[in-house]
């Protein structure tokens, strides 16, 4: 669930975030339920301590709307009771005060365009740029910058408008992947494209290095994947018999002494998919923190503590992955449509580096 209206105009910063109490959140029946305030704004704003969680209801910052059957009108009313229990139906709000709003970027930063029409934006995403706020990433995001380059298109459309806000992604890539990202200019654009993505009509061709250097010169994956059972990090994924099918096909381009770039293409869509894949096959990729390494490297590094043994052992500040092609059909002209990325230019200088003897 986000935390914020899906069609806002991300040039601005934001000013409020609005939670649903939802007994699903939690597993729960709708009777079930019965959460504190404190605890479940904890479990929403998740980066936050329980100190300043406690500190923003006793500022007068939140309010709750009760939702329940018996008063399903109920107004938001101001909450500075941390103790304050709230059941499901109930509205959270959190307003942000002026001088702690974030800033979002501006017109001026830089976009790298590779495509770009009245329907269409394919941009070039740098490495370590998320693509949309969400938990601790919420400004410097590339929808934000995307938003401000297009903030002129939905001036003056009012806050109603169920699509008031015209430029969307069509699709994702992880904060540290770098490379090829579309983007919808109006509705009937995104919709189309959404739908082919979901249907798997896009080509996507990923670059990969990694760790070792595989005999043969292609191959295909073909292993179920799903949540990893027993993992202390709750988004990993494995390779379970009673998975997704997930299907990756992989090629080589080059190899260095310890060291192989590969194409990988995707013929599935799950989380994580080609790194899941190339350490089912002995072949991690570079600077993958979860998957290749044992775990604790990445509990360190969620907790900001990577020692230089593990800076060193992973050679990369993020995981070796760019995504290098789209190719899709136009959502108007039908015409066949390929939008290409370089390898991106940490990955590059690490390849050059690993040759060195």
């Amino acid at each position: 669930m986000g935390l914020f209206p899906k069609d806002r105009d991300l040039s601005q910063a934001p000013e409020h975030v609005r939670i649903e109490v939802r007994a699903s959140d939690f597993r729960l029946r709708h009777d079930e339920l019965e959460l504190r305030l404190d605890a479940f704004l904890r479990h929403h704003l998740s980066w936050r301590s329980r100190t300043s969680i406690q500190r923003l209801i006793k500022d007068g910052l939140v309010s709750v709307a009760a939702g329940e059957p018996s008063r399903p009108d109920e107004p938001l009313r101001e909450e500075k009771r941390p103790a304050r229990l709230l059941r499901h139906g109930a509205v959270v709000v959190v307003r942000i005060p002026e001088e702690l709003r974030l800033p979002v970027l501006g017109a001026t930063q830089e976009l790298v365009i590779l495509y770009e029409d009245e329907d269409l934006l394919a941009v070039d995403k740098p490495p370590l740029l998320p693509v949309h706020p969400s938990g601790r990433y919420l400004v410097g995001t590339l929808i934000q910058l995307v938003h401000a380059r297009y903030a002129a298109t939905f001036e003056g459309r009012p806050a109603g408008d169920a699509f008031r806000v015209p430029v969307r992604l069509c699709h994702r890539l992880d904060r540290e992947t770098s490379g090829v990202v579309l983007i919808g200019k109006n509705r009937r654009a995104h919709a189309k494209l959404m739908n082919d993505f979901e249907k798997r009509r896009v080509e996507k061709e990923y670059l990969a290095i990694v760790h070792g250097v595989p005999e043969r010169a292609c191959g295909v994956v073909d292993l179920p994947l799903g949540p990893a059972r027993g993992s202390s990090v709750h988004l990993k994924i494995a390779v379970r018999p009673d998975g997704m099918p997930s299907v990756t096909e992989w090629r080589v381009l080059a190899r260095r002494p310890e060291h192989a770039l590969l194409a990988c293409r995707p013929r599935t869509g799950r989380q994580h998919q080609i790194r899941v894949h190339m350490e089912a096959l002995g072949y991690p990729l570079v600077g993958d923190k979860l998957y290749g390494v044992e775990e604790d490297v990445f509990l360190r590094y969620a907790e900001g503590e990577l020692t230089d043994a593990d800076r060193a052992r992973l050679r990369l500040e993020r995981h070796a992955l760019h995504n290098h092609k789209l190719g899709f059909r136009h959502p108007t002209s039908g015409e066949a449509v390929e939008v290409e990325s370089p390898l991106a230019a940490d990955l590059a200088a690490l390849w050059d580096e690993l040759a060195a003897p």
